[in-house]
């Protein structure tokens, strides 16, 4: 298996996500950690809600282009659903290439067009009250 792309509702490893990615093939493994950040004053968590099937639909077609584009050899791509408290793990991306710019760029590539791109969508949850759904 090359891709590990999933929606999870528990949080997310780094230590697995790294030992997936390793290849004797390749020279690098790069990662992308997206947390959930305190800009607001009394933020508590994100929760994020996805339409799954048609989520890791899109990360596939996603991964496609990765691997014409950069020289992918091994890809992960996984978002959490459901609440996720500030400082916790929202998202990992992480691809395993033979040089390091390739490496840099797939991450980049991939972090950027699953924002852009995959229907996930979150709201703020504070101690008052939880805003609006919008796309990240």
């Amino acid at each position: 298996m090359t891709d590990w792309i999933d929606i999870l509702h528990t949080p997310l490893s780094v230590h697995i996500a790294t030992t997936f990615l390793a290849d004797p093939q390749s020279g690098a493994i790069d990662l992308f950690i997206g947390t959930t950040r305190a800009d607001k004053a009394d933020l508590l968590a994100l929760d994020y809600k996805a339409y799954e099937p048609m989520a890791i639909g899109q990360m596939r077609s996603i991964a496609v282009i990765s691997r014409e584009k950069f020289g992918v050899r091994k890809l992960v791509m996984l978002h959490r659903v459901g609440r996720v408290a500030v400082g916790e793990m929202s998202v990992l991306v992480g691809v395993s290439t033979p040089h390091r710019h390739a490496s840099f760029e797939a991450t980049r590539f991939l972090i950027e067009q699953i924002k852009a791109n995959v229907t996930i969508w979150k709201r703020d949850v504070t101690r008052t009250d939880s805003g609006e759904w919008s796309h990240p």
